[in-house]
């Protein structure tokens, strides 16, 4: 947790928390398609199909950690994998966008594999 001090020198503004989560689940929604589109043209079926949009889902919150957070986080002194510099939880950073993007991962999904089959 953070101490008073900490906040007091470099403040968490709520509503840069609020606009970086709304960020990472437009990018989240996003990729969800894409990662549809490409399950359907590879012509994916049940398990092998939701496997890989967990796989790539979580791949694109590595991609964004690794790239935006984990610099600064580090460098301020936070341990590995801590988010709360910029966003509410951990378990908001890294699984927030499987429900969200779940939805238009089907739709594309299965829009492109009937494309493909037909």
């Amino acid at each position: 947790m953070s101490t008073e001090r900490e906040l007091q020198i470099s403040p968490i503004v709520q509503e840069s928390v609020m606009h970086n989560s709304r960020t990472l689940s437009n990018l989240q929604s996003l990729t969800a398609s894409l990662f549809g589109v490409s399950a359907g043209i590879l012509g994916l079926e049940s398990y092998s199909g939701f496997l890989l949009y967990l796989v790539f889902s979580l791949l694109t919150a590595v991609l964004v950690y690794l790239l935006r957070v984990a610099p600064t986080s580090l460098s301020s002194g936070k341990p590995p994998l801590d988010t709360s510099r910029y966003f509410r939880s951990p378990f908001d950073f890294w699984t927030g966008g499987l429900m969200n993007g779940l939805a238009g991962y089907i739709l594309t999904w299965t829009l492109f594999y009937g494309m493909v089959r037909a």
